[in-house]
């Protein structure tokens, strides 16, 4: 999966009403398991145009926008430019092919990312890896949906199912929601959409 090559094709028209909604609802459910984040870093993993980082900057001393498309991550750049931001940074690098060992953040959060890794379990041992001694990984993504079938993406996640194979990585403190149900918003279906804390 991966799906690099699409996001390259289609970063700079990305950014359309939909998506900017869903980001803000998602920005918003994110915002929900922050506390006491004013010093603390984050990753927007899987950032795209960076929609949903963009509006989580005042909640973090730092946000690093990592991709593994260099066009989303150009989008990203030209919007910290654009507005002066100056507790930004972005990074291009595939987390699915490579290791990176001197990256370190107290949040990481991912929108709608997972589904488009085939293999997610090294990535969240990645992750995991990243993460500072309590640290939180948030995810949001869909909930599963039989009526999808995609060979680009998973059908979305039961989050108890997803919680349990976390666990086996070492998250712990697992909690998570259902916060939006939309019309024709994944692959072209109804869908709802969860977000889920943990903590290493």
């Amino acid at each position: 999966m991966g799906n690099t090559d699409k996001f390259e094709m289609i970063a700079n028209i990305y950014d359309t009403p939909e998506r900017i909604h869903i980001a803000k609802v998602s920005s918003e459910a994110i915002r929900e398991f922050l506390a006491d984040t004013r010093s603390k870093s984050a990753i927007d993993f899987g950032c795209g145009t960076g929609l949903v980082g963009m509006n989580l900057l005042n909640e973090f001393k730092t946000i690093l926008f990592l991709d593994a498309s260099q066009n989303m991550i150009s989008q990203v750049e030209n919007k910290i430019s654009a507005s002066k931001i100056q507790n930004a940074d972005t990074l291009c690098f595939d987390f699915e092919k490579d290791n990176l060992l001197d990256l370190h953040a107290d949040y990481i959060f991912m929108a709608q990312v997972l589904l488009h890794i085939e293999d997610y379990l090294p990535v969240l041992s990645k992750l995991y890896d990243v993460l500072e001694p309590g640290g939180h990984l948030i995810i949001i993504d869909f909930n599963k949906n039989n009526d999808i079938v995609s060979d680009m993406v998973h059908n979305g996640f039961d989050p108890e199912e997803l919680s349990a194979v976390m666990e086996k990585v070492g998250y712990q403190k697992i909690r998570f929601n259902t916060f939006y149900t939309g019309n024709n918003i994944f692959m072209g279906h109804d869908a709802s959409m969860f977000v889920l804390d943990s903590q290493k």
